[in-house]
C-alpha cells in the first residue's frame, strides 16, 4: 500500500522538478500539503497524482503537442521561440 502522504523530495522526484518547485508549488496551490508534528511538511499523494494526471491530458492539447511543451505548461513557464 502506498503511502497517502510523501516527504517534499519524494513528490519532487516523482514529477521530475526540484524540491524549491514544489514548495513554490504548495504556497500556490497547485500542489495540496499538511504539516506533521513540529512543522515536517508533507505532500498529499492525490495532489501529485492528480497534477501529472492534468499533465498527461494537457499533452495533446499543448501548443506544439510536444511532451516538452506540455511540460513546460504545467510548470509555468513560456517555451522559447
Amino acid at each position: 500500500m502506498e503511502p497517502l502522504l510523501l516527504r517534499i523530495q519524494e513528490a519532487a522526484k516523482l514529477l521530475k522538478v526540484s524540491k524549491w518547485t514544489v514548495y513554490r508549488w504548495i504556497g500556490e496551490g497547485r500542489l495540496h500539503a499538511t504539516k506533521i508534528g513540529r512543522g515536517s511538511l508533507r505532500v498529499f499523494r492525490t495532489s501529485v497524482t492528480g497534477l501529472i494526471e492534468n499533465a498527461l491530458v494537457d499533452y495533446r492539447k499543448a501548443p506544439g503537442g510536444s511532451r516538452k511543451a506540455a511540460r513546460l505548461q504545467v510548470i509555468g513557464k513560456k517555451r522559447k521561440k
